[in-house]
């Protein structure tokens, strides 16, 4: 089914008021995961938006079989935060731990490194006389990070503890789980491509009858409201996923603020940032129970 790029998806809030009268967005309430799981279902475990803030989670991460993380799992991708949230992702109990990137991840995406991997930053500086750094919101970090970031290579090599996903579909046990980190553009970080048509192009690469689809955007509308009152998700994203991808549940983070649960009465909205609007880790996992095919059990 061909989507078509919505008139107003340059500006999300705009369209949201226009989509919104025809939208069901239902607020559904968050309870701690009961004792024990179902012979035929799998406990999800979501988490978010950690930023390298796990050593001061003060919350237990619940028990479950798969453990989901949307993204932005570090501050800027520097190889000792990777390392970090390699060694903290192991010590969790779950037999799957799937992880996505988000826009923070700079050393993941290649697209974003490109211009540091035959120059060092200070051969750029030298022959053109300025840096693509110049105009980069640093977003709190110092720019010698951001470098050293963008210049580390074979980083994927080093989350050994988990399944890092990029636009890749797995199956878990009949359960299909596809992840992808792209977002509309926000401050020229990792993973950002334009609205409209390129981020529709990353829609079509995911495939029909998945159970749980991760992304680090938002879709429209759901979980996406920023405290500035304007929309930060993707019409794109949102009409792919009723319109033709239809999950179960759609896992993601980005929106700090967006946080909880809700539902268009056919589909599950899952934004599990853990950090707040201060970048704060106050948010705990959220947890679900999904379904397993018939006949299909857990080994």
């Amino acid at each position: 089914m061909d989507i078509p790029i919505h008139a107003l998806t340059q500006n999300p809030t705009a369209a949201w008021k226009e989509l919104s009268k025809t939208q069901r967005v239902i607020k559904v309430t968050m309870k701690p995961p009961q004792a024990g799981v179902a012979f035929n279902k799998a406990r999800v475990v979501c988490m978010s938006d950690t930023h390298s803030l796990t050593p001061y989670v003060k919350f237990d991460i619940p028990a479950g079989d798969i453990f989901i993380h949307a993204g932005d799992f570090t501050k800027c991708g520097l190889l000792k935060e990777v390392e970090e949230f390699n060694n903290w992702i192991g010590t969790l109990p779950h037999r799957y731990k799937i992880v996505i990137a988000g826009n923070h991840e700079l050393s993941f995406d290649q697209n974003f490194t490109h211009p540091f991997q035959n120059q060092t930053h200070t051969e750029r500086t030298k022959h053109t006389g300025m840096s693509i750094l110049d105009d980069l919101p640093t977003l709190g970090n110092a720019k010698e990070d951001i470098v050293e970031a963008v210049q580390t290579s074979n980083i994927r090599d080093v989350l050994t503890n988990c399944t890092y996903v990029q636009d890749e579909l797995l199956e878990i046990w009949g359960i299909r789980i596809y992840g992808t980190p792209w977002q509309p553009e926000f401050c020229n970080w990792a993973f950002n491509i334009p609205r409209g048509q390129p981020c529709l192009d990353k829609w079509n690469q995911i495939p029909d009858d998945i159970d749980i689809l991760i992304t680090h955007t938002p879709p429209l509308g759901h979980g996406d409201l920023c405290c500035s009152g304007v929309r930060a998700g993707c019409v794109e994203l949102l009409n792919s996923i009723q319109k033709r991808i239809k999950p179960k549940y759609h896992v993601f983070g980005h929106i700090h603020e967006g946080y909880g649960i809700t539902s268009d009465g056919r589909v599950i909205y899952v934004n599990a940032s853990t950090c707040d609007i201060n970048y704060l880790p106050n948010n705990p996992p959220i947890v679900f129970d999904v379904a397993l095919p018939p006949g299909i059990r857990k080994d």
